[in-house]
C-alpha cells in the first residue's frame, strides 16, 4: 500500500554525476535474480546521474504526449477508452480520467503518436512511452510523489535494458518491437515497486508478464505502433495488480524451460556481465521521426552547413548504415505521413531541402506526392555496412561538379548536459509552447510534491484537440 513507498526528498545535488552502484551481478547466476536486485535498490542507491536523466525522459514523454493529442491514433485509443472502461482515479492525456489500467493503455499510446520519444539503443526500444504510462497511472492511484515516479521508472527503465540485451539483436531481427516486449517487462517491475510487492509476487508478476509480453514490427508505420506502447505500460500494471491479489505463475518466466528467451530469441544473449547501470546511454529525439534515421539527418545538416550544399548541386547521395535499421527505415515509397517517418530517402530529401524534420506537424500525407522529394529520392543510396554502429550514419555526396564530400554522425556521441537540456526545453516550447515552462519547473523542483499536481498539466489548452 501507500505506507510502503520510500519517499525521498528533493537533493540540491540530484544533478551531480556520482559513481553507479556495482551490482552483485555476474554472480547471480539467472538473468531474474539480477532483475529482482534493480527492482530492490533503494531510492539512495540509485546513481544521481541515471535519476536525473530519468526526469528528463519524464519531462520529454509527458511532451511527447500532450504534442500527440491531434494524431487520429490518440483519438481513437480515448474513444475506446471512454466507451469500454468506467471513469477512475488516473489521468489522460487530453482530459478525462480512467481505470490506471485503461489509462496506461491510452497514455503510453499517445504519447508515442509522434514517434518523438526516446531511444534506447542497447535496448533497442522507447523506454519512457512503455513504462511511464503505467508508473503514473499508479502513482496517482497511491498519491505517490513525482520522485517516487522517477525512481520507479528507473529501476523498470533499467530492469528492461538488461532483458533487451537478453534478448539480444536476433530477438530484433526477428521482428519483435522490443519497447512492447521488453518493456512490458520494465513496466512490471516498476509498478510492482510502487505497490510494495513482496519478493514472490514480483517473481510472479514477472511470470505473468513473460506470457503478456508482445509486439511486433510489422507494425510500424501505423496506427499499431503506438499502441504496442499502450500495451506494454497496461500489461504491466496488469501483471503487477494481478500479482499482488495472489495471481502465481512460472518460477521463472523470463529463462526458464519455454520461457520468454527460449521463445522470442533465436540466439539468447548473456546481459549477466554488465554491471553497472546503463540507462545513462539513452538518447532523445529531436526530430519527430525514427530514431534511426536520426545519425543521417544530423550528418547532411552539418554536412550543409560547413560546405554550403544546396539540393540542387547534388548528383548522388549514399548513406551507409547499420544493416538492421534497413528493414526498419528504409521504405522507399512512402504512403503515408507516418511512412515518411521511416523512409531514408524522403527524410535526406527533407533535410537537403530545408523541409523541418523536427516539427511533427510536418509529417503530412502530402508529402508522399511532393515531387521535389519524390526526385531527390532517386539520387539517394542507402546501403548497409557491418562495420557502422546502430547509432552512426556515413553520408558520401557525389556534387554535379565532380566534387565529393563525406561526413559522418554518432548518436551516442557525448553531450553537453546543459546543451541537452536546453535543446529538449527548445523541442518541448516547438511542441507545447508555453506549458514548457511549468512542466519542467515541477518536475526537477517538485520531487516532493503528489502525482496528482501533474493533473493539469496533462490537459490540453483551450481548443487544442481538433474534433
Amino acid at each position: 500500500n501507500c505506507d510502503d513507498l520510500r519517499f525521498i526528498a528533493k537533493s540540491k545535488n540530484h544533478h551531480k554525476i556520482v559513481p553507479a552502484p556495482r551490482l552483485n551481478s555476474p554472480v547471480s547466476p539467472r538473468l531474474l535474480d539480477q532483475v529482482l536486485e534493480i527492482a530492490g535498490l533503494d531510492s539512495g542507491q540509485l546513481p544521481a546521474a541515471s535519476r536525473n536523466q530519468a526526469r528528463l525522459s519524464f519531462f520529454d514523454w509527458m511532451v511527447c504526449g500532450l504534442g500527440g493529442l491531434n494524431e487520429p491514433v490518440s483519438r481513437n485509443v480515448l474513444a475506446f477508452v471512454r466507451a469500454e472502461h468506467a471513469p477512475g482515479p488516473c489521468a489522460v492525456f487530453g482530459g478525462g480520467r480512467a481505470s490506471a489500467l485503461a489509462a496506461a493503455l491510452a497514455n503510453g499510446t499517445i504519447s508515442h503518436a509522434l514517434d518523438y520519444d526516446d531511444t534506447h539503443f542497447d535496448h533497442v526500444g522507447h523506454l519512457s512511452v512503455g513504462i511511464y504510462p503505467a508508473v503514473l497511472a499508479v502513482g496517482q492511484e497511491l498519491n505517490a510523489s513525482i520522485d517516487d515516479l522517477v525512481d520507479a521508472f528507473l529501476v523498470g527503465a533499467e530492469s528492461a535494458i538488461r532483458i533487451g540485451l537478453a534478448l539480444g539483436a536476433a530477438h530484433y531481427a526477428r521482428g519483435f518491437h522490443q519497447t512492447a516486449t521488453a518493456g512490458a517487462f520494465g513496466a512490471t517491475v516498476a509498478v510492482s515497486r510502487l505497490l510494495g510487492l513482496s519478493h514472490q509476487q514480483r517473481v510472479a508478476a514477472l511470470g505473468l508478464c513473460a506470457t503478456r509480453a508482445s509486439g511486433l514490427k510489422s507494425q510500424f508505420g501505423t496506427m499499431g505502433k503506438p499502441l504496442n506502447a499502450g500495451f506494454s505500460a497496461s500489461n504491466g500494471v496488469e501483471c503487477a495488480k494481478l500479482a499482488a491479489l495472489g495471481m502465481t505463475s512460472a518460477d521463472d518466466g523470463l529463462e526458464g524451460a519455454q520461457g520468454f528467451l527460449e521463445t522470442h530469441s533465436d540466439a539468447p544473449s548473456n546481459a549477466l556481465d554488465v554491471d553497472r547501470f546503463l540507462f545513462d546511454r539513452i538518447r532523445y529525439k529531436l526530430h519527430a521521426c525514427c530514431h534511426g534515421t536520426h545519425a543521417m539527418i544530423e550528418a547532411i545538416l552539418a554536412t550543409q552547413k560547413q560546405h554550403h550544399i544546396q539540393s540542387k548541386d547534388l548528383k548522388q547521395m549514399r548513406v551507409s548504415v547499420n544493416p538492421r535499421w534497413l528493414r526498419v527505415c528504409d521504405i522507399k515509397q512512402p504512403r503515408t505521413g507516418l511512412e515518411v517517418k521511416f523512409s531514408y530517402a524522403w527524410l535526406a530529401g527533407m533535410a537537403m531541402n530545408g523541409i523541418s524534420t523536427a516539427d511533427p506537424e510536418t509529417y503530412t500525407d502530402t508529402l508522399c506526392s511532393n515531387e521535389l522529394l519524390r526526385s531527390f529520392a532517386g539520387k539517394v543510396v542507402v546501403e548497409g555496412s557491418d562495420s557502422t554502429s546502430d547509432t552512426e550514419a556515413r553520408i558520401a555526396l557525389e556534387l554535379v561538379s565532380g566534387s565529393k564530400v563525406s561526413n559522418q554522425h554518432d548518436l551516442m556521441s557525448d553531450i553537453d548536459d546543459s546543451l541537452l537540456a536546453r535543446r529538449l526545453f527548445d523541442k518541448a516550447s516547438a511542441v507545447i509552447g508555453d506549458r514548457a515552462q511549468p512542466l519542467w519547473d515541477l518536475l526537477f523542483e517538485g520531487g516532493n510534491q503528489p502525482a496528482s499536481t501533474l493533473n493539469d498539466l496533462l490537459q490540453p489548452p483551450v481548443a487544442s484537440v481538433r474534433p
